[in-house]
């Protein structure tokens, strides 16, 4: 019997940057020429049915008129897409159009956009790269930067990805203006909670402004794109892998998940995840850290926004409390939840430790009175 030991020890360097401005197509092109992915000619654009005509044909006919080939794959738009079986056809539309390593994978969409082709980039040909076009505020406060990739089961949100990180970020405020306002309100459900969890000032600008920000002004909409990626930045820089200081961006997602997954996905990801902030406030007030004034003050600035903050009757209340234990936060088949300190910051219940443990009957009470 012998022993040999294999020394694979490396320091990778996954910077980006992350562009935030109006019709950024021609800045892609320019980017694309200037080396971005190096001498890489061939895209796949990966988009949804609904964004394909509103802006991934116009990106693809500048790929085209820059001497790049590209092809369109597309898949039927909503949450309900974002599975194995997408994922796998996807792959095999890029197999037959002969798609090898030498190829870059671009996402033009939202958040189910991102999440889906930054998956299949990590494993396709074993990794290529590829490049999120955000066309969401969704998808410009979350989905498309810090690097998770996912795909859903019918046990769970999420539950099958990787940490794959793009080669660069481009958030097309301009194509806010053309999201349906259901979309677009139910973007503002990750600002939100950005302000809720690490930024008191900011949960003030979002009260003051929230008019401005529903017009899609443009120096409100800009103020909060970057603001959004400032706040995941600072939290995604010193723990890329979700080891600790990241479980944060999870305030209002334990429930959340499990309302949108027990709804059929009636509820858009946004509009589930504003009553999951709403529950883990009521949660939070129990434990003796929110304040009454804080949980309003939540509360108006969630309906403000236009978001739900109740739990919609349709929905089963045991097939919720059920859900729950699917979130990967559980830990030993125990609940775990993260926990507003105040509005602006999160509890740390031991050195890097963001979630506790909640016993059953305490949640059960506060989804029930929902």
């Amino acid at each position: 019997m012998s022993t040999f030991g294999v020394s694979l020890k490396k320091l990778v360097d996954d910077s980006y940057d992350i562009e935030i401005g109006y019709s950024l197509g021609n800045k892609l092109i320019k980017d694309l020429k200037a080396g971005l992915v190096g001498k890489i000619k061939k895209f796949a654009v990966i988009t949804d049915s609904h964004v394909e005509k509103l802006y991934a044909e116009k990106i693809v006919s500048l790929l085209e008129y820059a001497g790049f080939t590209v092809n369109t794959f597309v898949f039927p738009a909503g949450e309900k897409s974002k599975t194995r079986e997408t994922k796998a056809y996807i792959e095999d539309e890029m197999i037959k159009k002969e798609y090898r390593r030498d190829c870059c994978i671009i996402a033009v969409g939202g958040g189910v956009v991102t999440d889906l082709a930054g998956f299949i980039a990590g494993t396709y040909g074993r990794g290529v790269p590829f490049i999120n076009y955000a066309t969401s505020l969704l998808a410009a406060a979350d989905a498309s930067v810090g690097g998770k990739t996912a795909v859903d089961t019918p046990a769970a949100t999420n539950l099958i990805g990787l940490f794959n990180q793009p080669k660069k970020v481009y958030i097309d405020i301009s194509a806010w203006q053309t999201l349906p306002k259901r979309e677009l309100i139910s973007g503002l459900a990750e600002t939100i909670k950005h302000a809720c969890m690490a930024d008191r000032e900011f949960f003030d600008y979002l009260k003051e402004n929230m008019s401005s920000i529903l017009a899609v002004e443009k120096k409100a909409c800009e103020y909060i794109a970057e603001k959004n990626c400032q706040i995941k930045y600072h939290v995604v820089e010193q723990d890329e892998k979700e080891t600790g200081l990241r479980e944060i961006l999870n305030l209002g997602h334990t429930a959340g998940r499990a309302i949108e997954t027990v709804s059929e996905y009636k509820l858009l990801h946004g509009e589930a995840v504003s009553i999951g902030l709403m529950a883990e406030a009521l949660l939070s007030k129990k434990l003796g850290y929110l304040t009454d004034a804080e949980v309003k003050e939540m509360k108006d600035l969630l309906l403000a926004a236009g978001l739900p903050v109740d739990i919609p009757e349709y929905i089963d209340k045991e097939a919720l409390v059920k859900k729950l234990y699917t979130d990967k936060k559980v830990k030993d088949g125990k609940l775990r939840f993260v926990i507003q300190k105040r509005i602006g910051e999160i509890v740390e219940f031991e050195p890097n430790v963001f979630a506790t443990r909640i016993e059953e009957p305490v949640i059960r009470e506060i989804l029930f009175q929902m």
